[in-house]
């Protein structure tokens, strides 16, 4: 029995999973914005209480935002600010009195996939996130490559690969960048740029169906952000070479991605045949929790 945690910036969400995969419990609480000591408090009480319903003392794997500094063993880079420059999997560690490990939630979505998802049985995996923000991380035989820095997969902060002349010097980004790959491939990204075509808002998931229904503009927002992200995943192939590419988040629900997308990324690849498979999540928002709970393996 394993205990995932997806530690959100709204919501803390707990999941025990058997050895097979099989969700035995779920359980989830608001996350206590801005405190630390009770955030680390919720995820005890909630490992806690999962331990007493199923009575069984189990491993426990963490998704946060952000990641653990090697330089500093400290978390950094985490949207949800409290959390920054705290030492999070030490403070867990000490209220559940056992080991507890960490990934960054992108990892955990990768990991989830690849271990029994929509990449179960590949070799090298991919994940991506495309909601709120554009996160990736990569999973080779089963193991989450964190790399040295603690930020591998982390290709939404990188620029826009082959931009156009109107796509320079692109939107500006929360890290102080300016076209990031995150700033147009972000729902916000796909929905500003209909704003910019249409005047006025739509959702990401309406812009699909308008779209779908024959309206002009829906469809050729679609047709930009589809070419965008081909540029951007065939990047990703041309360094990482993965069998599979996962998406997930809210804009991966959007179907023609997946036909679409690896129709484009060929011109942008350095092969003859790109094999890559372009997949959605199987598990859906429940992979975050599922893959932190397979940060131990199976035989822990």
């Amino acid at each position: 029995m394993r205990i995932g945690i997806d530690l959100g910036g709204t919501k803390i969400e707990a999941i025990a999973l058997d050895a097979d995969g099989r969700e035995r419990s779920r359980r989830r609480v608001p996350t206590p914005r801005d405190d630390y000591e009770s955030t680390v408090a919720a995820i005890a009480s909630l490992v806690e209480s999962l331990e007493q319903e199923l009575a069984v003392t189990t491993t426990v794997g963490v998704g946060t935002p952000g990641a653990i500094s090697p330089a500093t063993g400290l978390i950094k880079n985490a949207n949800s600010v409290w959390l920054n420059n705290m030492p999070l999997d030490k403070s867990l560690a000490a209220a559940l009195d056992r080991p507890v490990r960490l990934a960054n939630d992108a990892n955990c979505f990768a990991l989830s996939e690849a271990v029994d998802g929509a990449g179960a049985g590949a070799g090298v995996v991919f994940g991506v996130i495309l909601g709120t923000g554009v996160g990736g991380g990569v999973v080779i035989d089963g193991q989450v490559l964190t790399g040295a820095n603690a930020i591998g997969g982390e290709w939404g902060h990188n620029p826009l690969p082959a931009p156009r002349d109107d796509e320079r010097p692109g939107p500006p980004c929360y890290c102080g960048r300016s076209g990031c790959i995150e700033t147009f491939l972000c729902g916000r990204g796909l929905e500003r740029d209909y704003e910019l075509a249409a005047s006025r808002h739509c959702p990401a998931a309406e812009i699909a169906h308008l779209a779908e229904s024959g309206d002009g503009p829906a469809d050729a927002v679609l047709r930009r952000y589809e070419e965008r992200l081909a540029r951007a995943l065939a990047s990703i192939i041309n360094v990482l070479d993965p069998d599979v590419i996962v998406l997930g988040g809210g804009v991966s629900n959007i179907d023609r991605l997946y036909r679409n997308v690896p129709a484009i990324w060929d011109a942008y690849v350095f092969s003859d045949r790109v094999d890559t498979r372009l997949l959605k999540a199987r598990h859906g928002d429940s992979s975050g929790v599922r893959g932190a709970a397979w940060l131990w393996p199976k035989e822990a």
